[in-house]
């Protein structure tokens, strides 16, 4: 069979194939197998330069023709099958207006946003005002303002979160005082004592980090909501009907509540506040550890020393200061077993609130 005989016959196949595609892509597959590099069009034209002088224009023309008509084809039916395609497209994207529309759920506040809320309706109540502050502190407001000594363990890198500069070494302001994520929202408070004269009623909600393993009763980053008081005749009288109110008020006025001793460096004497067990009403259960107790938050009378570091006179004035975690109190009000179910934004788990 001759060259040329050959291109006729590789024309008459090629049309055939191309007018069988049923997409794109299958006339993709066509186009390569006949004119790509290694298409069987191409190959035969590369046989053109074995031909004798006589033959090679004869043959030459019927390439080129097949070669063109096969472009053609090819153009023609990528244009139709092109259009078939959108138009399916268009077709199944179509949508009627007439239908009703999708309904969207509502969103609504976050568990831990919400307790916050409770908790500062709450003291707002007694006549608190809402203090903020900045959370990368420095180490005199987080640490020494509030008497805490210089080589108390929460001073310690493998507590507390250092920042540090582009040099790698811990950042420093004038003053040589190292920058951190703070530990705790009490240097509000103590801001709050610089730049304010007694009497003062301020609560401090806001974010905080420590370097903790998260865990079902710790989370490396969690809000805590602090107070403090300081004025005439305070006493550890105020402090415990202060916190015996807000207890009953969060979690039920049937709740029982009691003070426990315990140290704290910025108060003294310091306490930690417990509620009776919602679950077994003080009987002992696995939700309270068979004590029949919750404990709530910490708390005491602030220490004469950070007085000293504020320009307050403790001859005449003194306070008290109450620290809890928004995240325990959701727990322990709603009774959720795990902190971190808190912050995994699992819809099934936010709900239920």
């Amino acid at each position: 069979m001759s060259l040329i005989e050959d291109l006729e016959r590789l024309e008459s196949e090629g049309l055939g194939a191309i007018a069988q595609a049923s997409d794109v892509t299958a006339l993709e597959t066509v186009r390569v197998a006949l004119l790509g590099k290694k298409g069987s069009v191409t190959s035969i034209l590369r046989g053109l330069g074995s031909l004798s002088a006589e033959e090679r224009p004869a043959a030459g023309k019927v390439s080129n023709a097949v070669r063109a008509t096969l472009e053609d084809a090819l153009a023609a039916r990528q244009s139709l099958l092109a259009a078939a395609e959108l138009e399916g497209r268009i077709a199944s994207e179509r949508t009627d207006v007439t239908l009703p529309g999708r309904r969207r759920a509502p969103g609504h506040e976050h568990l831990i946003e919400h307790v916050v809320r409770e908790i500062v309706q709450i003291f707002i109540g007694l006549g608190y005002r809402v203090a903020e502050g900045p959370e990368a502190e420095l180490d005199y407001y987080n640490f020494t303002a509030l008497n805490t000594p210089a080589d108390h363990p929460a001073r310690n890198a493998s507590d507390t979160f250092y920042i540090e500069d582009l040099s790698g070494e811990k950042a420093v302001v004038a003053g040589e005082s190292d920058v951190l994520l703070r530990t705790q929202t009490s240097p509000v408070q103590v801001r709050v004592m610089e730049a304010q004269k007694p009497p003062i009623y301020v609560l401090a909600p806001g974010r905080v980090y420590r370097r903790d393993v998260a865990d079902p009763s710790h989370l490396p980053q969690f809000t805590q909501v602090e107070g403090i008081v300081v004025d005439r005749g305070i006493t550890f009288g105020d402090l415990k009907g202060t916190l015996e109110h807000f207890c009953r008020e969060m979690f039920g006025a049937e709740r029982v509540v009691r003070l426990r001793p315990h140290f704290f460096p910025f108060t003294e004497p310091s306490a930690e506040v417990d509620v009776s067990c919602h679950v077994c009403a003080g009987a002992g259960c696995r939700m309270c550890k068979h004590s029949g107790w919750l404990e709530v938050l910490g708390c005491g009378m602030v220490d004469p020393n950070v007085f000293g570091y504020v320009g307050i006179d403790p001859e005449e004035y003194t306070g008290f200061a109450f620290g809890m975690g928004a995240e325990r109190i959701a727990a322990l009000k709603y009774g959720v077993p795990d902190l971190r179910y808190l912050i995994e934004s699992d819809m099934r788990f936010l709900r239920q609130f």
